[in-house]
């Protein structure tokens, strides 16, 4: 079996672990500081739709770093995104926790949401590492941003998801660092604008589906 076709299985099973199975985390699942008070069924939906949003974020987070730790000739520059994946897991395993918790469940489109994403990576990884890693930096200032509007529409009795939306805003913020950090580039005006209209699409749709 040749080094292309083992990549390829390997890139076959990240992908079927991170939409059907359950990852486990590597650190331990962020408790808050206070308890979870009562919820209605009304707010029970919302917290069970954002964090379902969220869930589909690390989906495409895996996919992303998968495809670029697959374009990339960089042992180094490779061996950083596998290391940002396998943090992005724990996020993965977080946000299924804590769906189910909820009783809402994973987006039924998540197939569709690593195919798009995975598509991006290995784009943004062919057209150069600094490329790549400012496309990195750029998502990742993103999904701040987004989690940080999800602090805020979170219902205010479930402190469990908001400790960890808390963890992986602040996980999100220094993998944008270490991107420009490793020589990652700013990304021109409509490329950002672009990402954050497939962003929208994406969280207006999982949010319901």
């Amino acid at each position: 079996m040749n080094r292309s076709t083992d990549s390829l299985l390997a890139l076959a099973d990240d992908a079927l672990r991170t939409m059907f199975s359950h990852p486990p985390a590597t650190r331990q699942l962020p408790r808050p500081a206070l308890p979870d008070g009562p919820m209605s069924e009304a707010q029970r939906r919302q917290a069970g739709a954002l964090m379902r949003v969220n869930h589909v974020g690390e989906v495409c987070a895996q996919a992303l770093y998968s495809a670029q730790a697959a374009a990339t000739r960089d042992p180094g520059l490779r061996e950083h995104f596998l290391e940002a994946s396998r943090e992005e897991t724990d996020h993965l395993a977080w946000t299924r926790h804590r769906l189910k918790e909820l009783g809402a469940r994973p987006s039924l489109l998540n197939p569709l949401w690593f195919a798009g994403a995975f598509g991006l990576g290995l784009v943004a990884g062919r057209l150069g590492d600094r490329i790549s890693l400012g496309f990195v930096a750029e998502t990742e200032r993103q999904v701040e941003a987004h989690l940080d509007s999800h602090l805020d529409r979170l219902p205010p009795p479930d402190q469990s998801s908001r400790a960890i939306v808390n963890q992986m805003k602040a996980d999100e913020a220094r993998h944008a660092a270490h991107a420009i950090d490793a020589g990652g580039v700013d990304l021109p005006a409509p490329a950002k604008a672009m990402m954050r209209l497939a962003a929208r699409v994406m969280t207006t749709v999982a949010h319901r589906i």
